[in-house]
């Protein structure tokens, strides 16, 4: 062969390898690293991370999408844990307990994902701090056993702006049913009563969650309430005062009737006015004032009140040639110390005492008016 042929030859094989080299050098790069996969648990919050002006007695809550907690807690500025119950499979937790006005609280522990992987549980949120914070009361009080006519009443310290959110917050729960409703006697007072007297040994539970309620104009409510309390004996005051008696209805069937003396019916000023009352409060002893008709520091016994107006159920034995025959009082309902200790002891506080025949009527205006009343003018007061 000769040189130029073999040259030729060897130039081709030269080219083919080249060729060869770079098609497998543009096959064979380096593999690429691959980014590892993200954790598939979500942890979310209500109120969510970093939320501010958060309402106290709101539900506070952490759930985990694809995965559950490992450890959780909310802890406040001091490192004191909120009380709280974590779900049976993990995924849920809630506190169980009410925070405080104006805190701060953080939110701490781990999540582990379906895919093994762990997320951590952080953030944090701020409460509200109200420009002020309003307490309030309740009546009837625990344990305590009433007549069949106390309505339950809650006073405020302060007046209340936005009642309907109020009265959303009040429920009453009794062991029989029993129609009723609350209302606004005045912007400081909300009162609940039957449309009829309560059924007799009625248990009754009421729950006021005011705490965290808006009161309006940046107030709040300071403390919830609750109560439970039971309706007695049905007893009746039957007080017809042109009879000269004072009847005592008990269940049903009458169990007194004594001899009394009502107001005198022909001055307006001291007349027993008409209209259903209630025992407001009972003291053995009583010190009556009346400058507009002279007497002051008058002691009488056996005092049951059944209207702020300033009328009694009294002893008043020295009245005794009056009672049963006429009616001269100041309007007070004056009875014998005999008669009067008796139907003292058997007086329950919201005990019904139903005054007619008088000639005038007593006004709504005097606590406790719940029974001056009718239903269709008492639904009327209610918020909602």
């Amino acid at each position: 062969m000769s040189g130029s042929k073999l040259r030729s030859r060897w130039a081709a094989l030269a080219g083919a390898v080249a060729a060869l080299l770079l098609i497998s050098g543009c096959g064979a790069s380096a593999p690429q690293e691959q980014k590892p996969a993200d954790p598939v648990a979500k942890v979310s919050f209500e109120p969510g991370a970093d939320a501010g002006e958060v309402n106290p007695a709101a539900p506070i809550t952490a759930t985990v999408d694809r995965g559950r907690f490992d450890s959780i807690a909310l802890t406040n500025a001091d490192g004191k844990q909120v009380a709280g119950e974590l779900s049976k499979d993990g995924k849920n937790w809630h506190a169980t307990e009410a925070l405080g006005y104006g805190k701060s609280y953080s939110w701490t522990g781990q999540a582990i994902g379906d895919d093994g992987k762990q997320v951590p549980v952080q953030g944090a949120f701020s409460t509200l701090q109200p420009k002020k914070t309003i307490r309030a009361t309740i009546n009837p009080t625990d344990n305590a056993e009433v007549g069949i006519a106390m309505p339950i009443s809650v006073k405020f310290d302060e007046a209340v702006q936005d009642k309907a959110g109020i009265q959303r917050a009040l429920t009453v729960q009794t062991s029989v049913p029993v129609e009723g409703s609350w209302a606004w006697l005045s912007d400081r007072q909300v009162d609940w009563r039957p449309k009829e007297y309560w059924p007799a040994h009625t248990h009754v539970s009421v729950h006021a969650k005011l705490y965290g309620q808006s009161y309006g104009q940046g107030s709040y409510g300071l403390a919830d309430l609750s109560t439970e309390f039971d309706i007695g004996r049905a007893q009746i005051v039957k007080a017809a005062v042109g009879t000269h008696r004072l009847v005592v209805m008990r269940n049903g069937e009458q169990v007194a009737s004594y001899a009394a003396s009502y107001g005198e019916e022909y001055d307006p000023g001291r007349n027993t006015p008409n209209g259903t009352f209630i025992v407001m409060e009972k003291r053995p002893v009583e010190i009556m004032d009346n400058p507009r008709y002279g007497y002051h520091d008058v002691r009488k016994t056996w005092a049951a009140r059944f209207s702020n107006h300033g009328e009694f159920i009294h002893e008043n034995q020295e009245n005794a040639a009056a009672l049963g025959k006429v009616n001269n009082s100041h309007g007070c309902i004056n009875l014998s110390a005999a008669d009067a200790k008796d139907y003292y002891d058997s007086a329950l506080l919201g005990d019904p005492i139903e005054v007619t025949g008088s000639a005038s009527t007593m006004p709504p205006q005097f606590d406790v008016y719940d029974w001056l009343l009718n239903w269709e003018q008492w639904t009327k007061k209610s918020a909602v």
